[in-house]
């Protein structure tokens, strides 16, 4: 979408703004996002909403008047002397201005980071702008919110050059399943997308529409196994909740989309390499894939605080649909692959998960656990639970301090587990999201759809801050486990526990709201061991325990959001 036709539009709708209540509030927005899940804890909010389904609607919560001013003691300011609501002279078209927003991040050695929507993982100085406007016409609501991204997209040391011939081929056996390019080309980089735009029908708990949303699905805070806003959101069409259906046995949220993904255009390693004289990359099909996808969330009435839900996804290449089950597979039942009927042209995982709520102790305690692709039957499954899945596990839990003053110290504990545990898949270079037959692996435009951390990836984070309605000051430490999938499968003969590649990180983070403003900022030191799984061979050292090619980068983001 070009620039100027983006400003024409926005003017016309700038035009014909009011009040209006159905905008949603984009999955990852600063500081607004955890506050309304901080404030369930604390009672504060409407213990009925699950937050495994995501975006969200505010301004359909009970008590929120307004979604992006949820703090009650904030004092509202007009320091552009604008209108944020409009109306047309009749009252029949009501509209907003969404917040303005402008996040920018630098990697000082190599790309770190997840859960950034648009942004590529890249060195070097990144930004993205977005905001847009609100409108709604009785049932219809129109929701433009563009993004623009721009990154310096500098080089870096990607593959080590030092690595055998034999192991950079065994990089190609991994990633030519799967669309995660290291660099995004070899320069500048600039994208604009649709970004957080959505054209819906609704009717009263219930929306249908066509959106390029990004979609949040599941309990997890810093990963989610199925959906997250790790990569740039897709076009797709939806059928959700804009809010908890009651009934008699309890409360429903969920969501069913059939979507449009796209590859990234770029090899595994910038430029790719050679092995006997022979290109390692295999281009993958140029062609679009279908996504169809699900998530449901109960609430049994007898548990306050529990919710149950699961998600399902299933995509292959366009030019492979042909009848009804391809467009909805996510409503057959999985089948035992056959020499007639070869699982060959779908790529499908599941989960099932659960958060638990307990207001009075003001925590939660959450899980997910997945399957990637064909898992078998549930004799399988029951003989050996350890293959293809994945798990997330959280604790949260906030320590008041000054209850009159909405002052608490938050603690946030979440381990996600991607790495394989049979030996015959990982033999066969196989791993969560990646695909022999889709050979684009679940992701779009070279990001994961799921958790950031990529497949065969772990993660252990935890997070302490001093909170105080919208203001937050905090620390964080995680291990991140690069691809451990990878580093079984390419060095099977010698299982050298001294290269898996390791990250140990340090952060201090903040979101400070000061009248219409939010800033934040965070400054993370990661220390990356054995980076690229390179291990130094010395053969006549007297230690066992050498130490590998390590790297040391700093990542540095900073943003300010704008809300009229």
């Amino acid at each position: 979408m070009r620039l100027r036709n983006y400003i024409s539009v926005l003017g016309i709708f700038i035009l014909f703004a009011s009040e209006s209540r159905g905008q949603s509030l984009p999955v990852g927005t600063i500081s607004l996002e955890d506050y309304y899940r901080r404030s369930q804890l604390a009672g504060q909010l409407d213990s009925t909403i699950s937050f495994t389904v995501r975006p969200i609607n505010p301004r359909l919560i009970k008590g929120v008047k307004d979604g992006f001013y949820p703090d009650s003691s904030e004092q509202r300011h007009n320091i552009l002397q604008t209108q944020a609501y409009f109306q047309s002279k009749d009252g029949k078209l009501k509209g907003s201005f969404l917040p303005l927003s402008f996040q920018t991040q630098i990697n000082s050695h190599h790309p770190y980071g997840w859960n950034d929507g648009a942004m590529i993982p890249a060195k070097g100085l990144q930004a993205m702008l977005s905001g847009g406007v609100y409108a709604e016409y009785g049932i219809l609501s129109v929701q433009l919110r563009p993004e623009i991204v721009l990154a310096a997209n500098s080089s870096f040391e990607t593959f080590d050059k030092d690595h055998y011939d034999i192991i950079k081929a065994r990089y190609y056996d991994f990633y030519n399943k799967i669309d995660l390019p290291a660099r995004f080309g070899s320069g500048e980089y600039s994208k604009i997308y649709w970004g957080q735009s959505s054209i819906r029908l609704n009717y009263k708990a219930m929306s249908l529409g066509l959106s390029t949303e990004n979609l949040w699905w599941g309990p997890g805070m810093r990963n989610s196994l199925l959906m997250s806003n790790t990569a740039p959101g897709f076009k797709h069409i939806t059928l959700n909740t804009r809010k908890p259906i009651k009934t008699a046995i309890g409360s429903f949220e969920g969501q069913v989309i059939a979507g449009r993904l796209e590859g990234s255009g770029y090899g595994p390693l910038e430029p790719n390499i050679e092995y006997l004289g022979s290109a390692l990359y295999q281009p993958k099909p140029n062609d679009w894939r279908y996504l169809s996808g699900m998530v449901l969330t109960w609430q049994p009435k007898w548990v306050p605080g529990l919710f149950l839900g699961f998600t399902r996804s299933s995509q292959m290449y366009s030019k492979d649909l042909s009848g009804l089950t391809d467009y909805l597979p996510i409503f057959s039942t999985i089948k035992k692959a056959t020499a007639d009927e070869p699982i060959n042209k779908r790529d499908q995982r599941s989960s099932l998960f659960f958060r638990w709520l307990w207001t009075e102790e003001q925590a939660e305690v959450y899980f997910e656990l997945g399957r990637n692709n064909y898992s078998g039957s549930l004799r399988d499954r029951a003989l050996e639970p350890n293959v293809s899945r994945a798990y997330i596990f959280g604790l949260r839990k906030l320590l008041p301090i000054n209850k009159s003053l909405d002052e608490g110290i938050m603690v946030n504990l979440e381990v996600t587990q991607m790495a394989e545990t049979s030996v015959d898949k990982i033999k066969t270079a196989s791993g969560w999201y990646t695909s022999e037959s889709i050979r684009h692996g679940y992701t779009n435009r070279g990001e994961s759809l799921g958790a950031g951390i990529g497949p065969g990836s772990n993660l252990q984070s935890l997070d302490i801050s001093w909170v105080k309605g919208l203001k937050r000051l905090g620390i964080q430490f995680e291990r991140f486990l690069h691809n451990d999938d990878f580093y079984y499968y390419s060095y099977v003969d010698s299982r050298d526990p001294r290269r898996h590649w390791t990250d140990i990180s340090a952060a201090v983070s903040g979101e400070w709201n000061y009248k219409n403003f939010i800033f934040n900022a965070k400054l993370q030191g990661i220390k990356s061991l054995n980076y690229q799984w390179y291990l130094f061979q010395e053969p006549t050292a007297n230690t066992y325990w050498v130490n590998g090619r390590d790297a040391f980068n700093v990542q540095f983001q900073m943003g300010l959001t704008y809300r009229f």
